[in-house]
């Protein structure tokens, strides 16, 4: 009996829980992510994360996180908490969700090291997510990165030595990259015995240094043509290694693939805390986080999923952490909308659209639906694949243009609100 009613709990839970931590030593040149520079050894952190296990502990109490099967530290830099509170902090997830089996945190190679490693494992991570981005120390040095090649290649093999799942984030598209410097940058990460890379084109933000920086010059470096070629290039040198691409920008070693990720695009509910951090919620799991988080206002009969990002500022979660005074930005969706969205998210992965999905899209927009997918057949956008609808390789350098045309099948635009 007893284990029949937690069943029923975790079958109204989330499958997903993320934790933001915005401290960074420096800011990047590119970033526009909710982080602040600070230093390392700050009691501000050690309040920030004492906030966050609390929090923990409320989201289990309403058993939000029975049945949660992925965790994700991010930030920011989660390295930064040093080996003591990053490990506590992992320990905290563990306890409070107990069926997580993929833990992951973020880490940067200046702020890596081998006692934090040792931590991790011991406090039962499983996998580490490092910020590389580049291999060219002049690239490095333009992005305002505070290591340099030697340091990540050297993080990047420890942390596989350390017995850690390992992917590390590049990004193409950057000051002073070149096609053979970016060639050199991928043949030197597969060298590293990584099982998951990461790759993406920088986008120059307009309120960051680097966006200011680039305002008014010419960008040849920057450019879609450019980003595509790297992007291809990417393709082709991490698939000669055996790494299979298996979401947009994501690529993995067979049985490396993030789990944690994919319940992202594949419509997991998710619960997120921290400053900035973002959840999504079914009306389930929404009526058990109002448990807690009394602001929440009621659903309307419509309402099938939530979206919502905390906009605490992360000084005032030191105050007052307690969920209940949380100030949240919200979104409603319906059942058209969140179906939709279900279609645009599952074709940034390989597998693409299974006979479930067609079948549900079909039943609920009917000729709109077809008359899309037709359009997205004759522009090689996606093509069958068995029962699938996949897409190509012009739909991953073309990618927004199938989002766009399966979003729109929904009509009307969400609902917000903020409390």
């Amino acid at each position: 009996m007893v284990g029949d009613r937690r069943e029923a709990v975790a079958s109204r839970g989330v499958g997903a829980l993320y934790v933001h931590v915005p401290f960074c030593a420096k800011k990047c040149a590119y970033c526009d992510f909710a982080s602040c520079a600070i230093h390392r050894g700050d009691q501000r952190i050690d309040e920030y994360a004492s906030a966050i296990m609390r929090q923990l502990g409320e989201l289990e109490s309403c058993g939000l996180l029975q049945g949660c099967k992925t965790a994700y530290v991010g930030g920011g830099t989660p390295s930064l908490m040093g080996a003591d509170l990053l490990g506590s902090l992992v320990r905290s997830i563990r306890h409070h969700a107990p069926l997580v089996r993929e833990l992951t945190c973020e880490a940067n190679p200046d702020s890596l090291d081998d006692v934090t490693l040792e931590s991790l494992r011991e406090s039962c991570a499983t996998r580490i997510s490092i910020g590389v981005q580049s291999l060219s120390d002049d690239e490095l040095a333009s992005l305002g990165r505070l290591h340099d090649s030697r340091c990540a290649i050297n993080r990047a093999r420890a942390a596989v030595a350390c017995g850690l799942d390992v992917s590390i984030d590049l990004m193409c598209a950057i000051p002073y990259q070149t096609s053979q410097s970016w060639q050199a940058t991928l043949e030197r990460a597969r060298g590293l015995g990584v099982g998951h890379v990461s790759v993406y084109p920088l986008e120059l933000v307009p309120n960051t240094p680097l966006g200011r920086r680039y305002a008014t010059c010419h960008t040849p470096w920057n450019n879609e043509d450019v980003q595509a070629r790297r992007m291809e290039v990417a393709a082709h040198v991490l698939g000669v290694a055996g790494y299979e691409r298996y979401e947009v920008a994501s690529y993995a070693i067979s049985g490396k693939q993030c789990a944690h990720n994919k319940a992202y695009w594949t419509g997991v509910p998710y619960v997120g805390i921290g400053h900035a951090a973002a959840g999504m919620l079914n009306r389930r799991s929404y009526e058990l986080l109002r448990q807690v988080a009394t602001q929440l206002p009621a659903l309307s009969n419509e309402t099938a999923r939530i979206r919502y990002r905390i906009t605490s500022p992360w000084e005032a979660i030191l105050h007052e952490p307690a969920l209940a005074a949380a100030s949240m930005w919200l979104e409603f969706l319906d059942e058209q909308q969140a179906l939709a969205e279900d279609l645009m998210l599952g074709m940034r992965l390989c597998e693409g659209l299974g006979a479930d999905l067609i079948d549900r899209a079909q039943e609920t927009f009917g000729n709109g639906f077809s008359r899309a997918v037709d359009g997205l057949l004759q522009a090689g956008l996606v093509e069958r694949s068995a029962n699938r609808l996949v897409p190509t390789r012009r739909g991953w350098l073309l990618g927004n243009e199938i989002y766009m045309a399966l979003w729109s099948l929904a009509p009307a635009s969400t609902r917000e609100a903020e409390v």
